[in-house]
């Protein structure tokens, strides 16, 4: 099983139910604090879903560095290993993330079984979800609450601190997912599903 074999199972099977909901949106490789991480699949509608897949071929290496940021933005998170992953797997991410695993059934498809189901992010950080938006859509959501004055010609870096001060996560969380799903300016633009 490659990472190829492993996201066409994961579409297929695990997110099928959101294939046809017209209020999920289905991206790969999000970047997630401009760049410093991707999450392999992130599934958008009253959460942010981050699914990282790990197929045997792969090794864990990264996965430290990746939980870090992860935890900081993402609502929720579930790991989908190969069964050569999962004791490791099970050791290094928090308890809140959930756990599939992947192993090639009796007829040579992918099947999943569930370790541990994702559970709400408690280590979110406001400033780091605001980082999902676009310096413009950061401009535009200080607008709206009223706290742009003087800011438009200011590094991003400054707006996205100034917005995590004058909005409440869960503001920020619900703006952050609005724009996920209605923006269509991507690099390459996944589908909308």
């Amino acid at each position: 099983m490659n990472e190829f074999q492993l996201r066409s199972a994961v579409k297929r099977k695990v997110l099928a139910r959101y294939q046809n909901d017209p209020n999920t949106r289905i991206l790969d490789e999000l970047g997630l604090r401009h760049g410093a991480a991707r999450i392999d699949i992130a599934v958008v509608n009253g959460i942010v879903h981050g699914f990282e897949l790990k197929s045997d071929a792969d090794n864990l290496k990264r996965l430290p560095r990746q939980i870090q940021i992860y935890n900081s933005v993402l609502d929720k998170v579930t790991l989908v290993v190969g069964l050569r992953h999962t004791k490791e797997a099970e050791r290094m991410v928090p308890r809140w993330w959930g756990i599939k695993v992947a192993a090639i059934g009796a007829r040579g498809a992918l099947d999943f079984d569930d370790v541990r189901r994702p559970r709400k992010n408690p280590e979110q950080e406001a400033v780091a979800v605001c980082r999902l938006l676009w310096r413009d859509e950061a401009l535009t959501l200080l607008d709206e609450l009223g706290q742009m004055k003087g800011l438009r010609h200011k590094p991003r870096t400054l707006i996205y601190s100034h917005l995590a001060e004058v909005a409440d996560l869960e503001t920020l969380c619900a703006r952050v997912r609005r724009q996920l799903k209605f923006r269509i300016d991507w690099r390459s633009d996944s589908q909308l599903a």
